[in-house]
């Protein structure tokens, strides 16, 4: 449910440009109602409005997770409070502008604040911020948390460099399909890989308390 939940904005951006794209005239008429004051010049194109409509509910669904957890009286992920700012900065910009390459380079933004976050944060506050969210699941040696840690962060700046390459020399539906797909594609290729690493130091931990 974590993982459903965490994706909801991404999956409704899909599904959205994927609708609005199959049905440009309704998606364009219902951009004009809704966005057309939103949108420098006060109009929203044929080929635009997919975009345009994916990027605003992409906005309300984030505000929309935030919402349940606050009402919920659930702690909001800081990260989650950054994705909120991100979406609204980058989202607001192609809705206003008209350009999808506002929201093209916010998966990249964001995949790079996690990148920073994860690897500034032993020398910046002295806290391994992976072990700190996995150590009461895990129990693994210093340099094990390091090497996570470091892997982690190497792992989204490449994910960020790779939205930039997908973004920008191929079609907008190719990237919007990636962004889904091949990004989870990978990121499960990462955790099975991670998990197997980890095995070993498991299975020594477990002799160890035998």
């Amino acid at each position: 449910m974590k993982v459903l939940f965490d994706l909801f904005p991404v999956i409704l951006f899909f599904l959205v440009f994927k609708v609005a794209g199959a049905n440009p005239e309704a998606a364009q008429s219902f951009g004009s109602a809704y966005l057309s004051g939103l949108v420098s010049g006060g109009e929203v194109s044929l080929t635009q409005a997919p975009i345009l409509l994916a990027t605003a509910v992409t906005m309300l669904a984030t505000f929309a997770q935030i919402g349940w957890l606050l009402a919920r009286k659930q702690t909001v992920d800081n990260m989650l409070w950054v994705s909120l700012v991100i979406i609204v900065f980058f989202g607001g910009a192609t809705i206003y502008f008209h350009d999808e390459q506002f929201i093209k380079l916010k998966p990249t933004v964001l995949y790079w604040c996690f990148a920073l976050v994860l690897l500034l944060s032993p020398f910046l506050v002295k806290k391994n911020l992976i072990k700190s969210m996995m150590s009461q699941q895990l129990e693994l040696p210093d340099s094990v948390w390091t090497r996570l840690n470091f892997a982690w962060g190497g792992f989204f700046s490449v994910m960020g460099a790779l939205n930039l390459y997908i973004a920008f020399n191929f079609p907008l539906a190719f990237w919007v399909n990636f962004k889904l797909f091949g990004f989870l594609a990978l990121m499960i290729v990462f955790v099975v890989a991670q998990s197997i690493y980890l095995s070993r130091y498991m299975k020594e931990t477990e002799k160890e308390s035998e």
